[in-house]
């Protein structure tokens, strides 16, 4: 796998993406493809610290494909291809010596569906990153339990049966389980790919509600084809096309004077 920047033009999408503030990643004349199929073209964007974007687009416009770059979920895929950067505070997380699985505790990621292992017990999901990457010998394991529930706003819910399976509990349950999982790994930065399409709105309200108080610990990304959440839950938005970054802005900013006639006909409902 080729992870060589090649040299892009900057484009008014690219340069309007590279916005004043820390940024703890940043991706460079990123591209992937899935054998001959490109999927997303050219990517550059800054991802500013403790801060929440969010990705909009049509579906398939490479959204999905884009955050799997960000901690290499992508190339698990047979046949999957990814050439530019991904820098980690300024680590190029494609470099020589990089191990994925470490690289995941970083950079954490939450699935569409809710995906706890449903025969295990809660608090066994919980633990179950830190055991697949050997780390969990030497530290408090209820300690990390009551912690990450909490701060996944589930622990008062399931404090007196840590014991009863992750699949006993409600869908909006479940989900929250699965980011106290990732979590409970302390990663700087949580993907999150579409984490409310499963869920009702009471539910998806909670795990709204839960972002605001992550982005004080966390930088987060999240991949949403509602723009009403984007709206709601993020600082930056950038709204992707046919695998490319057509505009990146402070969230107010792209919903109310987008920068792009495209982007305008997107949020409008003219596409889409």
């Amino acid at each position: 796998m080729s992870t060589a920047a090649a040299a892009v033009p900057s484009t008014p999408a690219a340069d309007d993406a590279k916005r004043p503030g820390r940024a703890k990643m940043e991706v460079r004349a990123l591209s992937a493809a899935f054998g001959s199929n490109q999927v997303v073209r050219a990517i550059d964007l800054d991802i500013e610290a403790r801060r929440v974007l969010a990705i909009i687009g049509p579906s398939g416009c490479g959204k999905s494909t884009f955050v799997r770059c960000l901690n290499r979920m992508h190339e698990i895929t047979l046949g999957a291809t990814v050439t530019g950067q991904v820098l980690l505070d300024g680590e190029d997380l494609y470099g020589r010596g990089v191990d994925p699985v470490l690289l995941r505790r970083r950079v954490g990621m939450v699935f569409q569906k809710p995906n706890p292992f449903p025969t295990m017990s809660i608090k066994e999901n919980v633990l179950a990153g830190l055991r697949l990457t050997g780390t969990l010998g030497g530290t408090d394991a209820a300690r990390v339990v009551e912690s990450a529930l909490t701060s996944a706003a589930l622990w008062d819910e399931v404090k007196d049966r840590l014991d009863a399976p992750g699949g006993s509990l409600s869908g909006g349950q479940q989900q929250r389980l699965c980011i106290a999982r990732a979590l409970a790994v302390e990663p700087e930065v949580l993907l999150m790919d579409e984490p409310c399409s499963a869920l009702d709105p009471i539910a998806t309200a909670r795990i709204e509600d839960l972002i605001h108080v992550l982005r004080e610990r966390y930088t987060i990304v999240i991949v949403t084809h509602n723009m009403q959440q984007a709206a709601r839950a993020s600082d930056t938005t950038a709204f992707f096309l046919h695998g490319e970054l057509v505009e990146c802005s402070p969230t107010e900013r792209l919903f109310t004077h987008p920068r792009d006639r495209r982007t305008e006909d997107y949020i409008t409902g003219k596409f889409g």
